[in-house]
């Protein structure tokens, strides 16, 4: 019996968005893990639109070639929806009968806005690797539909299941099938100089946890994948490490967790496990809960080989921090944590963000002036976005504060949307850009450990401070020309 042909497209989201700021080259995890899900009951391939730089001609002819009989496309995030819309427009287009399936974080959060498009035969809602495998056991022997997690047409209605249920255990997931991807072309390469890129290549990815406890206002990770922290067991992921090191011979790893300290004694074992079966390599945590480490584990984390933390303040003020944020920073602790981690050699990263509702411009000042005395080796300074299912949406939505335009469809990560008495959005889209500036660069030594940890000469830095100014007047054109079309 012939096997179903299963074809997991990642979207160019070049298609949609031109600011380089907010793409990334990052390796297929989600689909390469939901291929090796339903690799025994169909016939499987991935193709990433994305690393190939693929036009919408050059993708729908993949399709057509590759004639999938179920054809699933991930989004990201709302951003990025029309060019998921897109490859469901081609592939109905040249292949009527496939069915098409969309998942990611887009279709969880939005999924009735997203159905809209008849293109869409079925939605995936929530985490999708059991989901995925019985809707392809649906389609190969007519087994009954998932009971939760779809949404889809029925006539002249539609039948949304709500969200599946959240994976308990993680670590009966297997590992994701990379053999389907070019893993070198990912592994070997970052596609942008950042301070949080891989240490050396080829790198993998690790994903050891999902869920989150901590409920903070502007954060989808709630809504996507739930408070409960979700752990997968050390060992898996020490065997999935060793799995990497053994099979694809990478050098160093990214921590893609938001929360792999939330549990102190795993994220010990994990660290301890590294050191005594030789797994020893530098690795970076691009999200760190400053405020579960201390002077033990900050010393285990160099052992085991960190070299980078990026750490999320948020704000430099404790009105802000508490009672909008809802983050449980304690700012004389955050001080002692970058202190301990760069006597270590770690080189810290911390996040900041501006233009909340009811902040002050006092306010968003005292966050610039405590980002400068607390010191990190590098500052990043965002606006404050609003995203659905989120506080901060709804506090947007109760005081009328998105920004001209917002109801158009302008949800840019790279501009603000909030805008108050206080401040208006390109206020802070200059602020952001001269502060970054001025505070990360303002020293000689700490231009030349950015430029380090980036991998590029002074003179090549002096270009990338230049285009992030040059950016950031280029997006407050586009705003007022947008405006004086409204």
């Amino acid at each position: 019996m012939k096997k179903l042909k299963l074809l997991l497209v990642l979207p160019n989201y070049r298609w949609v968005e031109g600011d380089a700021s907010t793409l990334w080259q990052i390796i297929p995890y989600n689909l390469c893990l939901l291929a090796a899900m339903v690799r025994d009951v169909c016939e499987v391939s991935i193709l990433d639109a994305y690393i190939a730089d693929m036009t919408q001609d050059e993708v729908r002819e993949a399709i057509a070639q590759r004639a999938p009989d179920v054809l699933g496309v991930t989004v990201m995030m709302d951003q990025f929806a029309p060019s998921g819309h897109a490859v469901a427009a081609m592939t109905k287009d040249v292949l009527p009968e496939t069915v098409v399936l969309m998942g990611g974080v887009y279709m969880t959060v939005n999924p009735q806005i997203a159905m809209r498009d008849t293109n869409i035969d079925y939605g995936c809602i929530g985490e999708g690797e059991y989901v995925m495998r019985a809707l392809m056991q649906h389609f190969t022997d007519g087994s009954p539909l998932p009971e939760k997690g779809i949404i889809y047409r029925k006539g002249d209605s539609m039948v949304d299941t709500g969200r599946s249920d959240f994976i308990e255990d993680l670590s009966a997931l297997p590992f994701p099938a990379y053999d389907l991807i070019d893993y070198p072309a990912y592994a070997n390469s970052a596609d942008r100089h950042s301070v949080d890129s891989p240490r050396l290549f080829p790198y993998g990815r690790i994903f050891s946890s999902r869920g989150c406890p901590v409920n903070c206002v502007f954060c989808q990770v709630k809504s996507i994948q739930g408070s409960k922290f979700r752990p997968r067991e050390a060992e898996d992921v020490l065997n999935e490490i060793a799995w990497l090191k053994e099979t694809y011979g990478i050098r160093s790893l990214t921590f893609d967790d938001d929360n792999f300290f939330t549990s102190r004694k795993r994220a010990k074992a994990i660290l301890e496990g590294m050191i005594e079966r030789d797994l020893v390599m530098p690795w970076v945590s691009i999200a760190t809960a400053v405020f579960r480490l201390d002077e033990e584990m900050i010393k285990l984390m160099r052992r085991s080989g960190c070299q980078y933390i990026c750490i999320a303040i948020e704000s430099g003020t404790r009105r802000v921090v508490r009672e909008i944020v809802g983050k449980p920073i304690d700012f004389d602790h955050a001080k002692n944590i970058t202190r301990l981690a760069q006597k270590e050699g770690i080189f810290v990263s911390a996040n900041f963000i501006i233009g909340f509702p009811t902040e002050t411009w006092e306010e968003i000042r005292e966050t610039i002036r405590f980002a400068e005395e607390m010191d990190p080796d590098y500052m990043k300074l965002f606006h404050a976005i609003p995203l659905r299912n989120t506080r901060l949406w709804e506090l947007c939505e109760e005081h009328g504060l998105f920004k001209k335009g917002f109801d158009q469809g302008e949800l840019r990560w790279s501009a603000g949307q909030i805008e108050t008495d206080e401040f208006m959005s390109n206020d802070l889209t200059v602020l952001r850009a001269y502060e970054w500036d001025r505070i990360n660069f303002g020293r000689t030594d700490k231009r030349e450990r950015i430029a380090s940890q980036m991998r590029v000469s002074m003179e090549e830095l002096d270009e990338i401070r230049k285009k992030t100014r040059a950016n950031a007047h280029r997006q407050i054109a586009l705003q007022l020309a947008r405006e004086s079309r409204q």
